[in-house]
């Protein structure tokens, strides 16, 4: 077995983790089986970790990263508000649809975290990354669209978040993919109307429409989901 430092181990053994809590569940992410998918023995886990919770709290703040992750939206030169906003919800979408096991870990982690007091910031932790990015994405939109939200950024994007989690989930129980991407399309619509003229108060009227005024939005990037996952040997 070839000696690593223990950041690189540490990350190998993070990475074998999320391998086989994606693939088989939490519960199979003994500390012998990260061990086996990781090809190390048992002591080189618990020389980098102290015990199976601290490594599903590593687990988790790598998912968190990866959700931060930013991914350059393949956008038009000339999309307008609402092509933007149907693009980054289908950007969702795909990442969502392609990683079903990290999308079901994500929420096997909250709920976990939620019943143990030893992992009871992996929750808060996952969902305060998930609207701060989702926050920087609605700001952008507003600087490279010259347009307002109506409401502040904050909350619309819990109202983001929460929507996004609910199709996710949905489409994990039915997998009903239509009724979701048509789902999120209608919500992507929704979010166009939330608009008011740039530099107008928070909380003005919003539009009932996309403006007709709104110009491209250039240089946006959005929000990734979990990414997929390998072990390294």
């Amino acid at each position: 077995m070839n000696r690593l430092p223990v950041a690189e181990r540490r990350e190998q053994l993070i990475q074998a983790a999320l391998a086989v809590a994606s693939r088989d569940g939490i519960d199979a992410a003994t500390v012998r089986a990260v061990a086996a998918e990781a090809g190390v023995s048992l002591g080189v886990v618990h020389y980098c970790f102290q015990d199976k919770d601290e490594l599903l709290r590593a687990v988790a703040d790598a998912i968190t990263a990866q959700n931060l992750a930013m991914t350059e939206a393949a956008i038009p030169p000339d999309a307008d508000l609402a092509t933007v906003l149907e693009l980054a919800v289908e950007g969702l979408w795909r990442g969502i649809r392609d990683n079903r096991g990290s999308q079901l870990l994500s929420y096997e982690l909250t709920t976990t975290s939620l019943r143990h007091s030893e992992l009871n910031q992996v929750a808060s932790d996952q969902y305060r990354g998930s609207r701060g990015a989702v926050e920087l994405f609605l700001e952008r939109i507003e600087h490279g669209a010259q347009v307002s939200w109506a409401v502040s950024r904050s909350s619309l994007a819990r109202t983001v978040v929460a929507t996004v989690d609910g199709f996710a989930l949905a489409w994990l129980v039915d997998g009903d993919e239509e009724a979701t991407v048509e789902g999120l399309r209608r919500f992507a619509q929704y979010l166009a109307t939330q608009t008011v003229e740039f530099g107008a108060p928070v909380d003005a009227q919003p539009t009932i429409a996309p403006p007709a005024s709104v110009q491209p939005v250039e240089g946006v990037v959005i929000p990734g989901v979990v990414e997929p996952v390998s072990a390294h040997a």
